[in-house]
């Protein structure tokens, strides 16, 4: 089998974008987008931006229900990266991770701020906070059929993680989500 893979350098950033190879239905088992970005909010929203594209190119159409759900999960764990996981002269790592024949896509962040970990049952910030802040979480745990996180594998620091899971409607056996593809 072949594993289609290309790296290519965009402003100093790695880019990698991975395909696995197809079932026998022609339809690829798992499509991978990966980057790192500046903690900065120009890098979460690059990182959004990119995301979005990703995701038009992969089938889940600009507009429907699961692009922009799955941007938001995006823009929401990509912030959080920067605003609570950002180190000085550190990068975040954003993953993109798509699994057509299950209809699973898997959002990732890592950063190396290890002791900064989320609550695992967010919930709505009361007082001074409530208008501005502390929303993310718990938009991505009700958007998102699952999340979590898990130490980072290459040293100090976390991966924040969302799954979101695509309910195909009337589409045809092998093609992409359909266009009023809602959430399970």
């Amino acid at each position: 089998m072949r594993h289609h893979s290309s790296r290519y350098a965009t402003d100093g950033t790695v880019i990698s974008v991975t395909t696995k190879p197809a079932s026998t239905t022609g339809t690829p088992q798992l499509t991978t987008f990966q980057m790192r970005f500046t903690s900065t909010p120009r890098g979460a929203r690059l990182a959004r931006r990119l995301a979005a594209v990703r995701l038009d190119e992969w089938g889940i159409l600009y507009g429907t229900v699961p692009h922009d759900d799955i941007v938001l999960i995006v823009a929401e764990l990509s912030a959080n990266a920067v605003r609570h996981g950002r180190v000085p002269g550190r990068d975040f790592h954003f993953g993109l991770h798509f699994a057509p024949l299950s209809g699973t896509v898997r959002v990732e962040t890592t950063d190396t701020r290890g002791e900064r970990l989320p609550e695992c049952r967010p919930v709505a910030p009361a007082g001074a906070d409530a208008e501005e802040a502390g929303r993310g979480l718990l938009l991505v745990s009700h958007l998102a059929a699952r999340w979590g996180w898990c130490p980072r594998a290459e040293g100090p620091g976390k991966t924040v993680w969302a799954e979101y899971a695509i309910r195909r409607t009337n589409a045809p056996t092998g093609s992409g989500p359909s266009e009023g593809a809602a959430v399970e």
